[in-house]
């Protein structure tokens, strides 16, 4: 049969390392997970207890709305004007997502079609590559490697980065997905960088969308900006908030577009013909943690920035250069030199076969990701010492 949407996409490399972990776990063998950026801290009390709550009045077990229930609207747009000083709409320019990449994923499809072309870094997050082409447009990449992890040496690289794409690009791009700080390479960016950014797309009638996972998830005293925060750029953008990360609530799949009440509607009226919304006890407790437990996203940056640093000390320890990121649950490691001739696909491969630690392949974030190898910071920080042991004693060429 013929799958047209489905036909083109490659093998996705990422199930070969899975298999691999599995079919050792099937033998009793212990692999240190730090592949799959799936998180582990447990979400806010407060959120389980209100969903119990919620869940055993039968007045939830209907359907709910699309765009969100007014009240977690709310709070979305309590919380933006909290952290980011940003005032919004919540009857226009906010929507509830099935989790972001719902939401991203069918923002391509009334954002481009057949014919138009989407700006989108490389590597990338798989579904920011392939949502404009699931909506049957063309992507043109933007090289975002070695941008480095200084804020705004990287912003420069990256703007610089943007227009070269730009320029090259034909036709003329509709959209420019992005997100700071990045996944998977950990890079961040400046609110400089944003004004440019938001000043380019006004002259151009580009629309911006920021997928800003990664929001509350920063080190060193580096706070990621919203794109938001720049002056007009409600004219051009829109960003993509979740409570996957900051609130450790990724089961759950809450979050929201944001910003540009033209987009914002266009997305809200494509739901309305495609879903009923999240389960509105989720909805309920959503609305609970972003307003009674504001402060659990520090709780669990802190718990990140303590398996941040053994990470990168204990891999530059044993002779694996790396660099501390300012953001993001990731560490994005260039496969060492004596290594570097297996490629991303095999090197993962041969950690979780040898050392029984499990990466993700740079190759499978797209062809700017060869090279390197992605650890997701979702074992403790006694199992990350482990994994730096093993490492070492199966890659005897480090240092």
């Amino acid at each position: 049969m013929d799958f047209r949407r489905i036909n083109g996409l490659p093998p996705y490399v990422f199930a070969q390392v899975d298999s691999l972990k599995l079919a050792a776990r099937r033998q009793g063998e212990d692999v240190i997970d730090l592949g799959f950026g799936n998180p582990d801290i447990p979400s806010p009390d407060i959120a389980v207890d209100k969903l119990c709550e919620a869940a055993h009045n039968s007045r939830n077990h209907r359907y709910s709305s699309s765009r969100g229930i007014p009240k977690l609207r709310q709070a979305v747009a309590d919380l933006y004007l909290r952290k980011f000083n940003v005032t919004l709409d919540p009857e226009t320019q906010i929507v509830s997502t099935i989790g972001a990449k719902e939401g991203l994923s069918h923002l391509m499809w009334v954002l481009v079609g057949p014919g138009d072309t989407a700006l989108v870094p490389s590597p990338s997050y798989p579904i920011h590559i392939y949502a404009p082409l699931f909506a049957g447009a063309d992507v043109r990449m933007v090289r975002l490697e070695g941008l480095g992890t200084n804020e705004v040496d990287a912003g420069e690289a990256f703007f610089a980065n943007l227009m070269e794409a730009w320029e090259l690009a034909l036709p003329k791009p509709r959209v420019v997905i992005m997100s700071f700080p990045h996944n998977p390479t950990t890079a961040c960016i400046d609110l400089a960088t944003m004004t440019r950014i938001v000043e380019f797309a006004r002259e151009h009638n580009v629309i911006i969308v920021h997928d800003f996972a990664y929001s509350d998830t920063s080190f060193d005293g580096y706070r990621p900006p919203s794109i938001l925060e720049v002056p007009g750029a409600s004219e051009v953008a829109v960003e993509l908030y979740t409570l996957t990360k900051s609130f450790s609530m990724a089961g759950w799949r809450v979050a929201f577009l944001v910003g540009n009440a033209e987009v914002v509607a266009a997305l809200t009226k494509l739901k309305s013909y495609l879903d009923y919304g999240t389960f509105q006890p989720i909805q309920i407790a959503a609305t609970v943690a972003m307003n009674e437990a504001s402060d659990y996203p520090l709780e669990v940056n802190a718990i990140y920035q303590g398996r941040r640093d053994a990470l990168c000390e204990g891999l530059n320890r044993i002779g694996w250069e790396v660099e501390k990121p300012k953001g993001t649950m990731f560490v994005w490691a260039r496969i060492p030199e004596a290594y570097q001739e297996l490629g991303s696909l095999e090197f993962a491969k041969f950690l979780v076969s040898e050392a029984k630690v499990a990466t993700a392949p740079g190759v499978g974030f797209g062809n700017g990701g060869e090279g390197f190898v992605r650890f997701a910071l979702i074992e403790n920080e006694q199992r990350i010492a482990q994994g730096i042991r093993l490492i070492r004693r199966s890659l005897p060429k480090l240092g």
